[in-house]
């Protein structure tokens, strides 16, 4: 059975990230325009009762060594995987359960929305949620993301299984 695209991509990032950059497997999650890597980097050592303060001070410096020991690697496969796959790549790490990404890319969405939808963000910008409607809109994305997870997450292997089965179709 043939591989699907992202499936694909996946096995890629597998086989060209270097040994011994991660403390297992990064999640490589794939969208049409990005490509984003997260790997988990070993727990931090850390002394008991540390404050929540100090936790996050060791955590930012930890990725910020990682960031900059990987640097020219980084961009060196990024720019491999964005020939091959027409794809920008991000980069992040996850220390201690708490995700820093290095980069991300933003990108613009048209939409229409009704006036019943634009005051839902206007009221977001209007009480400081947000800085604009574009931000506002953001937030009912992100908000929605947290609290249906389980219900995107079954969408997706959905969608997934369709792409594995027009893989097997018939190869135009």
């Amino acid at each position: 059975m043939p591989a699907g695209p992202g499936e694909e991509l996946r096995g890629w990032f597998a086989g060209r990230l270097p040994d011994g950059w991660f403390a297992a497997a990064p999640d490589v999650v794939v969208d049409r325009e990005e490509i984003t890597v997260v790997g988990p980097l070993d727990d931090l050592e850390v002394p008991q009762g540390a404050s929540p303060a100090a936790l996050a001070a060791a955590v930012e410096g930890r990725a910020r060594r990682f960031r900059e020991e990987t640097r020219d690697n980084r961009i060196e496969i990024a720019r491999e995987a964005e020939l091959k796959f027409g794809r920008k790549v991000s980069w992040g790490v996850i220390i201690s359960e708490r995700k820093v990404m290095f980069t991300t890319l933003s990108v613009p969405v048209m939409t229409r929305l009704r006036q019943s939808e634009r005051r839902v963000l206007d009221t977001l910008v209007d009480a400081g949620v947000a800085r604009s409607r574009s931000d506002a809109l953001a937030w009912c994305v992100r908000l929605v993301g947290e609290h249906e997870e389980s219900w995107l997450g079954q969408l997706r292997e959905a969608l997934r299984r369709v792409e594995e089965v027009r893989a097997e179709g018939p190869q135009t």
